[in-house]
Formats: structure tokens, C-alpha cells, sequence
């Protein structure tokens, strides 16, 4: 039987995919190679400054967006988040982030070829989790390349390669696939779940369990979308 295919698309700045980022952990560790975990970006806070000041403008701006976070963060408590967020450190842009992941992504291809470590193990899904970690719980600018390169270091990842994926443009059009992948599948938010060639799709604050189910129900039944009783 082949992997269930998981298209997972985030915006590394939503708070949402960094709730959602344990019970990915989760369905890897339980369900192991009979899923095929497939991280992709989408994009929410392309222009962050813009997003908040608009969004937010008649809620109080900055502040209010801030103990909106503290807010969320209270409900779930596996995760860290900074009280200084947004008032502190305030990233530009989502994109500068997710080009560092993506050309990560491409050096650790370089390096393994085909034959990539189990999906926790990898470079690019470390660094998408220190990423976050860095930004919420750190309130670290993880828009800056400087802050990256300092990930690079801490995560032992060769922050050279990394940037020559960059430098040759291999990172932007990888990250731009991701971007046409992203519209031609609708997708409108972070965290998306999409699995079953697209019948399968879970958005936003997406409990454990429901993830599981529709796991567990296409490994019973692997060609179910394939037809209707209608």
C-alpha cells in the first residue's frame, strides 16, 4: 500500500501552524512511513506590517493583536510564546523566512538525494521548528538573515549551502511553486491539511484526533474517493 499523502501548507508567522506543529509530530510518530508528510507555504503575512496595521487599526493595532496571541497561547498549553511579541520584534515579511526553509530544503536534496532521513530528522523540518520556536517563544526578527544564519549555526545546518540555493535562485522558484501550489489548490489559510488528491481538506485549529481519523480512514480504505455513492 503507498503513503497517504499529507500536503501541509503554513505561514511560518501564524500562530495557528505553530499550535498545530505537535500534532504533526504526532501522526509522524504514529503513523510513521504509511504517511508522507509534504510541507509546503502559503501566504498570509506576505507584507506583516501592512496585515496588522490594517486588520487591526480600529482594535487596538499592535498591542491588541499582541494579547490576542497571549490569549490563544493560554488555551493550548504545550506551546511558548513571548508577551513581547509583535511589541518588541515586529518581521517584515513571512517570505525572507520561508526562502531560508526552502533553500535548507534544497541543500539537504543535494546532500541526500532521494534517499532523505525520516521526516523529524530532516534539516528543513528542524529549521521550520526552530524557526518558530525562535520567532514566538524567542521574539527573535527570524525575517532577518542575520537571525537565520544564527538558526543555521544552533541546528548545525551548513548555512553556506543553504545560502547558495538562494544566490542561484533555486529557493525563490521552489518557494514560488509552493505559491501556485497553494492557489491552484484554494488554499486560504494556515495551517492547511490537504490529503486524498485534494477530497480531503482541514483548516485552521484542527484538532489531533481528526487528523488521525482521516488518516486512519484512507489507510482502511485507500481507494474510497475514487468513486461516490451519489
Amino acid at each position: 500500500m503507498s503513503a497517504v499523502r499529507i500536503l501541509y501548507f503554513t505561514d511560518i508567522l501564524c500562530v495557528w501552524a505553530y499550535i498545530a506543529e505537535r500534532r504533526v509530530a504526532e501522526l509522524d510518530k504514529v503513523f510513521g512511513d504509511r504517511i508522507e508528510i509534504e510541507p509546503r507555504f502559503c501566504s498570509v503575512f506576505p507584507d506583516a506590517w501592512t496585515k496588522i496595521e490594517t486588520t487591526w487599526r480600529d482594535r487596538g493595532g499592535y498591542a491588541a493583536f499582541n494579547r490576542h496571541l497571549c490569549e490563544v497561547a493560554e488555551r493550548f498549553p504545550h506551546i511558548e510564546l513571548s508577551d513581547r511579541l509583535w511589541l518588541d520584534v515586529r518581521p517584515r515579511t513571512s517570505a525572507s523566512a520561508h526562502l531560508y526553509i526552502k533553500a535548507v530544503e534544497i541543500a539537504e536534496r543535494k546532500a541526500h538525494g532521494d534517499d532523505l532521513p525520516p521526516y523529524a530528522q530532516r534539516d528543513s523540518v528542524r529549521a521550520a521548528a526552530a524557526m518558530r520556536r525562535a520567532f514566538f517563544a524567542q521574539a527573535r526578527d527570524i525575517s532577518e538573515i542575520a537571525i537565520q544564519r544564527e538558526i543555521s549555526e544552533e541546528l548545525g545546518i551548513d548555512h553556506d549551502a543553504v545560502r547558495a540555493a538562494v544566490a542561484s535562485s533555486e529557493a525563490v522558484a521552489a518557494l514560488a511553486a509552493d505559491m501556485g501550489m497553494a492557489q491552484q489548490s484554494n488554499v486560504t489559510g494556515s495551517p492547511t491539511f490537504i490529503m486524498n488528491e485534494g477530497r480531503q481538506r482541514l483548516f485552521g485549529n484542527v484538532g489531533y484526533r481528526l487528523l488521525e481519523a482521516n488518516v486512519q480512514e484512507l489507510l482502511r480504505n485507500p481507494d474510497e474517493g475514487a468513486a461516490s455513492w451519489c
